[in-house]
């Protein structure tokens, strides 16, 4: 599954700026519904497409594995 890694970009962000960052404004800068980021934010498996990852990249000024990582499912 992939997983974004969203939540712990934006606290990074938020730390270095030394503000908080509401995803509205990440919303606005970036174009992409807000919605759309509370889902990449916290709906488990979330797909989106990849002018939303393009993005996300050039907001946080990152590569792709920063923004997404591959999780392997658990056994049971």
């Amino acid at each position: 599954m992939i997983r974004f890694r969203f939540k712990e970009l934006l606290a990074e962000k938020e730390f270095q700026e030394g503000r908080s960052i509401p995803i509205t404004e990440v919303a606005r800068v970036t174009g992409i519904n807000r919605g759309t980021l509370s889902k990449i934010a916290n709906e488990k498996g979330y797909s989106t497409v990849t002018s939303n990852i393009d993005q996300l990249c050039e907001y946080f000024k990152c590569e792709v594995g920063d923004l997404m990582v591959y999780v392997k499912p658990s056994e049971n």
